[in-house]
């Protein structure tokens, strides 16, 4: 006979959320949606699943191996569940906002749902809110979109934030440039300069090996990233994305003077379906990634393809990152309790705990359900 799994026993990398942090969640993702909206974004709500051939259609595909599958009874097509929140957004801008004006300013925020976790986050559900900045190819739009996740972030208390930024399409334009066209080849490249082995690209022709060991020197504060690059010899499109980097990293410098910004030139993992200028968003205080960006292009079946740039923060890192909360104050209140009185202690802040039966003596009871005072005969008094 199969015995019974326990109740509480959940699936790898699928957790229950319990008081305080439920409500910490709650309050943090809130702040951040105020935030966006008080930058003009307008919250959408997508849904949790929709058809396959949608969700992982254009960009979605880089999300196809880490999407849940399953069939629709009623049209009988399949559905995916979505594992990023960012197609959805594309996908509502190309549709219901095709005819809106543009630039487009959209936020979100909910939960979504992989196929497995990673070791930097082992969680396969978890939440997401972000901003898409849609029709816009100026670089004051991505730096619009980074100064605001920056902003964002120090409004929940987080201290200390770096921004990583990159150019993931400028290996590509280098290895065309060069001549690079062997799979294995370009392959072997990428998988050398993600782990910055210095040695590997050495044993490149000397061109390669001169151009790509420049890159990976450029690899630091943005400062001095910039000057190495601005000294290489680069394509026309490679040179017009440098430009937009630097003039984003002028704007945000501008704009955010205590931010920590570094160019990483060849990191290209996470950034699949990026075109453009990326970002990652880090703090001290945590491990992992607070949020990632950078600008994309989008389409529609009907209409001109355009580009867009958004950022995507991770609500379960920035959980890890924010100070503890501060105990709330919480007042039991007795049966006779006048309730006027229980309204305005609510008004003033108060977290009030209200008797459902008399007691003879309700302090055991207020202790027992975590409450830090009590209200006798009107008045508060410390437990």
């Amino acid at each position: 006979m199969t015995k019974s799994a326990h109740p509480a026993l959940l699936p790898a990398g699928l957790t229950d959320i319990l008081p305080p942090e439920a409500e910490l969640e709650a309050r943090s993702t809130e702040s951040l949606m105020s935030t966006f909206a008080a930058w003009g974004y307008s919250r959408v709500k997508p849904p949790l699943i929709e058809f396959e051939d949608t969700l992982m259609s254009g960009s979605g595909a880089a999300t196809a191996d880490q999407s849940f599958r399953l069939m629709d009874p009623i049209s009988q097509r399949m559905m995916a569940v979505r594992a990023d929140m960012t197609i959805q957004i594309a996908r509502i801008a190309t549709s219901r906002f095709l005819d809106a004006p543009r630039p487009l300013r959209l936020s979100y925020a909910g939960q979504v749902l992989r196929v497995r976790g990673s070791m930097l986050r082992p969680e396969r559900q978890f939440g997401q809110a972000g901003v898409e900045l849609i029709g816009s190819t100026s670089p004051t739009a991505d730096a619009e979109v980074i100064l605001l996740a920056y902003q964002a972030l120090k409004n929940l208390g987080i201290e200390s934030i770096s921004i990583d930024l990159g150019i993931p399409t400028l290996v590509t334009d280098l290895c065309r440039h060069l001549g690079i066209e062997d799979g294995d080849e370009i392959s072997a490249l990428r998988t050398a300069l993600n782990q910055k082995d210095a040695a590997a690209i050495a044993t490149l022709d000397d061109a390669a090996a001169g151009v790509f060991g420049s890159l990976l020197k450029a690899v630091g504060p943005a400062s001095t990233a910039l000057a190495v690059l601005r000294d290489l010899s680069l394509t026309d499109a490679a040179q017009q994305t440098f430009d937009h980097l630097a003039s984003v990293i002028n704007h945000v410098n501008k704009r955010a003077k205590d931010v920590t910004l570094t160019i990483d030139p060849v990191e290209i993992r996470g950034y699949e379906y990026h075109s453009g200028v990326t970002f990652t968003l880090f703090s001290p205080a945590v491990r992992g990634e607070l949020g990632r960006g950078g600008r994309y292009d989008i389409s529609a079946k009907d209409a001109p393809g355009e580009q867009a740039t958004g950022v995507t923060l991770f609500i379960d890192t920035i959980l890890r990152s924010l100070p503890a909360p501060k105990a709330s104050k919480i007042i039991y209140a007795p049966v006779e309790t006048d309730k006027a009185q229980i309204v305005l202690l609510r008004e003033e802040g108060w977290v009030v705990v209200e008797a459902l039966n008399n007691v003879e003596d309700p302090a055991p009871t207020a202790c027992k359900l975590g409450c830090t005072h009590l209200l006798t005969q009107g008045k508060t008094e410390e437990l």
